[in-house]
């Protein structure tokens, strides 16, 4: 695996007074805007008073406002022992809510991390209080989108390969000279609180980053056997338990629709199961399911050539579920959770299935292909199905299943479908406590019908109207014996154009979602 962001950011504790700063190369100060000029929080008073009034005197002349995510560097400030002071604004102190808190963060990480001489940083951004959110949240977010911010996916570039090959291994971007991070606790808050809060934000951004890792690798490398092979090792490196499906076991479970997909491709498919076992032995599982198409030609239904790239991100639900397990095992935390992966490629050959083709899924229901490229349902459908051995509590797939999804919604809000109005509501506030949004969008019989077939129990498409809820529809009908939602996250896995990457959604909303839940 490749070195982590966390593994080359030491984050730790800071538990003194400000006045006992010592070699630290750049301390981050909060402050709010106000009517005039920008309004000193507690922390800039104090470093204030023991500067000869300099944070005042900046803010008197106008250079710094305070406004939500603007930030100026003072360096040699008098009386300060760090060489240099980052002023980070917040806006409003009546607007600081989760999402100004985040930007203001990452604003602090940017500039901090493009001054090669800034090794070691000292924040105390933890020192104010954002509307409906506690403590352990504010550590937690703050560390983690430290590391968000952090990321950069260069392994390819040449010059990055040299510099993990002189090291003796495979890495991220090592051009951030940022390699200390000490966070100050926030008020009333005791040292082990702090310390777990911490851990949590680094085992969330490790999900993360292993999730954008699998997505942004080419498809010519992140193959369904890579897949299987990071799960091993996952498996090896925590206290998962990793089961693995090829073909003759996939052909003994009956998953025909799965089959029929994988079946254009030279690359064999494979299920993977991660089991990670917290909780009581006889306490019913959350299943989390993943689409994993490592790369999506759509078939015989070929798409256009323009941005068919991006198709390498169409395991980006494989990817989180992978990523959310480490996060998972990482944290121990003291539930059973399941997560279950289907991956193969859809490639246009002699061998793929086309339209009109009518397969059997393991359910036993027969699906009349309509359109190759509407394979992520084919494949999910028969996991959907075997999922049900496990009596789960709740059953949650996440798939970048439909465009119809990103025309409805962009890149901000997840799709959410469910018709379990429980287990909905449990992912909505999710993901608003994570700020990681999910919308929902309707699931009713109504639409059942665009998707009936002349010739089989279903078809794998409706037409134009409603692509992403009638695609929702056809997985519902494999997932009726349990409490299920789907997220299509084909508008939030990942950014296009220029600044193509992966975002590692929607594993922040269903962290949280299994913390609560």
């Amino acid at each position: 695996m490749y070195k982590t962001v966390a593994e080359k950011l030491k984050i730790s504790s800071f538990n003194q007074p400000i006045d006992k700063i010592s070699s630290i190369d750049c301390i981050w100060i909060p402050l709010f805007s106000g009517k005039n000029v920008a309004k000193m929080t507690s922390v800039a008073t104090s470093v204030n008073n023991f500067s000869q009034k300099a944070i005042e005197r900046v803010l008197k002349s106008g250079d710094f406002t305070g406004k939500l995510g603007e930030t100026l560097l003072l360096r040699e400030v008098v009386g300060v022992k760090a060489k240099k002071i980052l002023l980070v604004g917040l806006g409003e102190e009546s607007s600081l809510d989760g999402k100004a808190f985040a930007r203001a963060v990452c604003a602090a990480v940017s500039i901090t991390a493009e001054s090669l001489s800034i090794k070691k940083a000292l924040s105390f951004l933890t020192q104010v209080k954002v509307k409906g959110r506690d403590n352990e949240w504010l550590t937690r977010t703050h560390v983690s989108e430290t590391l968000r911010m952090l990321y950069k996916f260069e392994i390819f570039k040449t010059e990055q390969r040299a510099q993990g090959a002189a090291k003796g291994e495979k890495s991220h971007s090592d051009n951030i000279a940022l390699k200390s991070l000490q966070i100050s606790s926030p008020k009333n808050m005791s040292v082990a609180e702090f310390s777990r809060s911490i851990r949590s934000g680094i085992c969330l951004a490790n999900g993360v980053e292993l999730t954008r890792d699998l997505g942004n690798l080419p498809p010519n490398v992140c193959t369904p056997g890579y897949i299987r092979d990071v799960a091993k090792r996952l498996a090896r490196e925590t206290s998962l338990k990793c089961e693995i499906f090829d073909r003759k076991k996939l052909e003994k479970l009956k998953m025909g629709s799965f089959l029929a997909v994988a079946q254009g491709s030279a690359q064999p498919p494979y299920m993977i199961v991660l089991s990670h076992n917290g909780g009581k032995a006889r306490e019913a599982p959350i299943v989390l399911v993943g689409k994993g198409i490592t790369f999506d030609s759509g078939g015989i239904s070929i798409k256009p050539s323009a941005a068919m790239d991006e198709m390498k991100y169409d395991m980006c639900g494989a990817a989180t579920v992978v990523g959310l397990m480490k996060t998972v095992a990482q944290s121990g935390i003291k539930k059973n959770v399941i997560g279950v992966v289907v991956t193969c490629e859809n490639m246009p050959s002699g061998t793929a299935t086309r339209p009109g083709d009518i397969v059997n899924s393991k359910s036993g229901r027969t699906i009349e292909i309509l359109n190759t490229d509407a394979e992520g349902r084919l494949i999910l459908c028969d996991a959907l199905t075997y999922v049900e051995r496990y009596k789960p509590k709740a059953v949650i797939d996440v798939a970048t299943l439909t465009g119809a999804c990103v025309i409805a919604l962009g890149g901000v809000n997840t799709g959410l479908f469910s018709a379990d109005n429980q287990l909905a509501s449990a992912l909505i506030d999710a993901g608003q406590k994570s700020l990681d949004p999910a919308w929902r969008l309707p699931l009713e019989e109504d639409y059942q019908e665009l998707i009936n077939s002349p010739f089989a129990d279903v078809a794998n498409v409706g037409g134009r109207e409603a692509g992403s809820v009638t695609a929702a529809c056809f997985l519902w009908r494999f997932a009726k014996n349990y409490p299920w939602a789907h997220l299509d996250i084909a508008g939030t896995a990942w950014l296009s154009g220029s600044k193509k990457n992966a975002t590692g959604r929607p594993v922040p909303l269903l962290w949280e979602f299994i913390s609560e839940y």
